[in-house]
């Protein structure tokens, strides 16, 4: 009887684990008009190799990003132009980062780790939707791309490499 419970608890543990096992963001709910600090959570590399890179797409409506450097790695952005222009603290704002990288260090696949940006909800998104952060996980030789967004009435769980979701609540 001892094995057979054993059993079933591996199983359930290496079975729920897999289900677990892409990147998300540790809070994923915030409201419309807040700061939000985003933590992209990295369970595992690819493929047992070690992750070496760390792309995340900003979504339209994110804005005044700033992500946090991490040591041993490098942090770049890429900057461009929003599709419309929002108010930030009395100010028009009409570009920033649409992108961050952190690269060259190594995270092998058996550790855990965290990516850290934040970053303003603007004020005129819509509570109630989802926004996502594409992210692209490079490792030696490997990557994993974390891109997809359900299409309207599909189930996330149904997706392979489901990208990080935060779910937009009203504004405070």
């Amino acid at each position: 009887m001892n094995n057979y419970l054993l059993s079933a608890g591996v199983f359930f543990v290496l079975g729920t684990s897999a289900a677990f096992a892409h990147i998300t963001l540790e809070a994923q709910e915030a409201a419309v008009g807040s700061t939000y600090k985003a933590v992209l959570r990295v369970p595992h590399g690819c493929e047992g190799k070690a992750t070496t890179a760390v792309r995340v797409q900003i979504p339209e409506g994110v804005i005044s990003v700033k992500p946090m450097p991490k040591a041993g790695w490098t942090l770049q952005v890429k900057n461009g132009r929003y599709e419309k222009s929002y108010q930030l603290h009395g100010q028009e704002v009409s570009s920033g980062v649409k992108e961050v990288n952190w690269s060259g260090g190594s995270l092998p696949d058996e550790f855990y780790d965290e990516f850290v940006f934040r970053g303003t909800l603007a004020a005129d998104l819509p509570a109630g939707q989802t926004l996502y952060f594409p992210v692209v996980q490079e490792c030696d030789g490997a990557a994993e791309c974390w891109i997809e967004i359900p299409a309207a009435g599909q189930d996330e769980d149904a997706l392979e490499y489901p990208a990080p979701g935060l779910k937009l609540a009203p504004k405070l």
